[in-house]
């Protein structure tokens, strides 16, 4: 029991942690700078979440349970990926931001009756032919319809596609670290699977807190809300061209595997 509350604890604090790392965050706010809400931003942290858990838990289960090796030029051939990513999403939100293309999304999303004051089950009671029935049915909140309406599918592909790239570049590093301190492969493997947890959870309250700043200057400031777009275009490009800059001189010396 000490072994399960240990692993839980240690895997979700540190899933938590690694999703601060910047260049996680660098690429997911380019895409949240583009949905202005609350949930939304969340949604997109959890999506951006799960392509990363996914990587983690099957490249690092193959390492655990086939022995499966990623050489070194590999690794640092994924980190570069990474790099050449945030400079293509920093250069698309500077595109973006110029040419005024933010996506505005709708005020509200209506059902077919209003529901806004009402509980999300209920019945509306009507007569046929003089007998009197109901229709139990229930209506998902309309604030979660909204956000997952702003955000769209080609949005939730990407952001879980971001997640995907970000977990193939660390899922050696986090796989091989985990089996230098936890011997059993099952417990190596849950581990992983609430690390990844971890990282879900850290990146939607990230992911959620980066909204509120666009969010509150969308409407009110909206010189201040394309700065703010344009800063975090500027901070992926800059960041991933940093990362070129350390990591091509190693993979060009990198002796070939």
């Amino acid at each position: 029991m000490d072994v399960a509350l240990s692993v839980i604890l240690l895997g979700l604090l540190l899933g938590v942690q690694h999703a601060t790392d910047p260049d996680h965050v660098a690429a997911v706010a380019t895409i949240v700078s583009r949905r202005p809400h609350f949930l939304s931003g969340a949604l997109i942290g959890a999506l951006w979440g799960v392509g990363h858990t996914l990587t983690i838990v099957g490249v690092g289960g193959a390492i655990i349970f086939l022995n499966l090796t990623i050489s070194h030029t590999a690794g640092l051939s994924l980190e570069l990926a990474v790099a050449v990513m945030l400079v293509l999403l920093g250069a698309l939100r500077l595109v973006w931001t110029f040419k005024g293309r933010d996506h505005v999304h709708p005020e509200h999303l209506q059902a077919a009756h209003d529901h806004a004051a009402g509980p999300a089950f209920h019945s509306h009671t009507h007569a046929h032919d003089g007998v009197t029935h109901s229709h139990p049915h229930l209506h998902p909140s309309r604030r979660l319809l909204l956000a997952v309406q702003a955000v769209g599918v080609s949005q939730a592909l990407r952001s879980v596609g971001i997640g995907i790239v970000h977990g193939l570049a660390g899922s050696a590093a986090v796989a091989l670290l985990v089996l230098s301190t936890i011997h059993n492969p099952y417990w190596a493997a849950a581990y992983l699977a609430v690390f990844g947890a971890g990282t879900i959870l850290g990146m939607m309250a990230i992911t959620a807190a980066l909204t509120l700043p666009f969010a509150l200057t969308v409407n009110r400031f909206a010189w201040l809300n394309r700065a703010l777009a344009f800063g975090t275009g500027a901070v992926s490009l800059c960041l991933g061209v940093f990362l070129i800059y350390q990591i091509a001189p190693h993979l060009i010396l990198s002796p070939s595997p």
